[in-house]
């Protein structure tokens, strides 16, 4: 419930940090025509909208495992992660087909100087949200807010492309802004990759297998020889496995006595943990 309050939280204020960018910008465009501009605002436009499914994931696994969904509803975080990489792929699309329409059919720009402080504009309110959602990503667990923050860190890079087509205009090189437009439209391609692969990974029960080290090793003092660990994540809990041989002239308090030990290594040294399962074979 803790760490779904504070996803929530980051969503609530990178949305908002989010939005007032992009009005921002998108006042600049209407001012200026700049479509490198126009791009950036759209990108940003729809990593602020990527929130709001995110925001959703959260609240539903909050809810109790119900008889139809026995393992509860954190997969909802995951499901999420592809809402965002469809809105990542449109935006980039848009942005490439207007760069393309603005090289064949040049409309002149104004305002080159709003133009450039909109893509400083854009920088700043993207590596603020950037820092806070991979900050808060991380704390508890989640590889979509993760991927967001990462997604967000890109989108200011692009807003610095922005500035980069204003100062080739001003140079004398008036294509330098629908150019510039479809290299961000690149790089959102680029970024659209990791960002399913990562969400790819978690839909299919993948972990990294740093992580499937580390609980190894923590149980490793007092684990019986030849236990097994498997982990998989569910929207951002990890559920812990392990397999572990026991003498079968053990008593039944002493194989209790071990599943406790167990459990409470792997909630010590592992955060983010949800169930941890101990099978006594």
């Amino acid at each position: 419930m803790e760490s779904s309050e504070k996803g929530i939280r980051a969503l609530k204020i990178s949305l908002a940090v989010l939005l007032v960018t992009s009005l921002l910008q998108l006042g600049v465009f209407v001012i200026s025509g700049s479509v490198a501009l126009l791009a950036d605002t759209i990108h940003n436009f729809s990593d602020a909208l990527t929130a709001v499914p995110l925001w959703v994931a959260f609240i539903l696994s909050r809810r109790t495992a119900t008889r139809a969904y026995n393992y509860g509803f954190g997969r909802a975080e995951d499901l999420a992660g592809l809402f965002i990489i469809a809105m990542v792929a449109l935006s980039a699309i848009v942005a490439a087909v207007e760069s393309v329409v603005r090289i064949f059919q040049p409309q002149p720009l104004s305002n080159l100087g709003w133009v450039f402080a909109a893509g400083l504009i854009g920088f700043a309110g993207n590596e603020i949200v950037a820092v806070y959602r991979i900050r808060v990503g991380k704390e508890i667990g989640s590889a979509a807010l993760v991927a967001d923050g990462v997604h967000a860190r890109t989108d200011g890079f692009t807003s610095l492309a922005v500035v980069a087509g204003v100062i080739g205009v001003w140079l004398g090189f008036p294509l330098a802004d629908p150019i510039i437009g479809i290299l961000i439209s690149a790089a959102i391609f680029v970024l659209l990759w990791g960002t399913a692969r990562d969400i790819g990974r978690r839909l299919l029960d993948g972990v990294d297998p740093e992580l499937l080290g580390r609980v190894e090793g923590a149980i490793a003092p007092i684990a019986p020889a030849k236990s097994a660990v498997k982990l998989r994540w569910s929207g951002h809990r990890l559920h812990v496995e392990i397999i572990a041989p026991v003498d079968p002239r053990w008593t039944m308090s002493e194989v209790a006595g071990l599943r406790h030990r167990l459990e409470e290594t792997v909630r010590t040294n592992i955060r983010n943990v949800g169930t941890v399962t101990i099978v006594a074979s």
